[in-house]
């Protein structure tokens, strides 16, 4: 298992629980909100690929509910984080409809994190914790 994987483990396993915000009575589940802010608008609120922007696209939109279904039963944290990140192209999967994440997460980490004064290894920790957040909240979408 590689060091990444071990990592998605961990943090998957961490992100599957919600958050209390501090001085709130509710609780955030970091995932989800990710989901419903950056993913719903294509890949639909259950995640089948019926979001609004879905019949706009050029290339049908991924049911995300089948993957670990499509997968052997096992939910590809590797290969979804590498798809979600998107900052190194794949070349044998041609042209890429679905924002980079990678990218944005980088940009919201460098505008607000510390005001600036965050090393490369913070910012980040910041986009894996983001992504590996949202891939504990695709695994909940799972059919069984």
């Amino acid at each position: 298992m590689t060091k990444r994987s071990w990592f998605a483990a961990i943090v998957l396993a961490a992100a599957s629980s919600v958050v209390p915000v501090l001085g709130h009575a509710q609780v955030v589940d970091i995932g989800k909100r990710e989901f419903s802010n950056n993913c719903a608008v294509c890949h639909g609120a259950g995640g089948k690929g019926d979001g609004p922007l879905a019949a706009q696209l050029k290339k049908p939109v991924a049911d995300l509910t089948v993957i670990e279904k499509n997968n052997g039963g096992v939910l590809p944290v590797d290969r979804l984080y590498e798809v979600i990140d998107g900052r190194q192209a794949i070349a044998s999967h041609g042209a890429r409809d679905m924002p980079a994440w990678g990218i944005v997460y980088s940009s919201d980490a460098a505008a607000g994190l510390c005001f600036g004064s965050a090393t490369p290894k913070e910012l980040e920790s910041f986009v894996q914790g983001r992504i590996v957040a949202l891939i504990g909240y695709i695994h909940t979408l799972q059919v069984k």
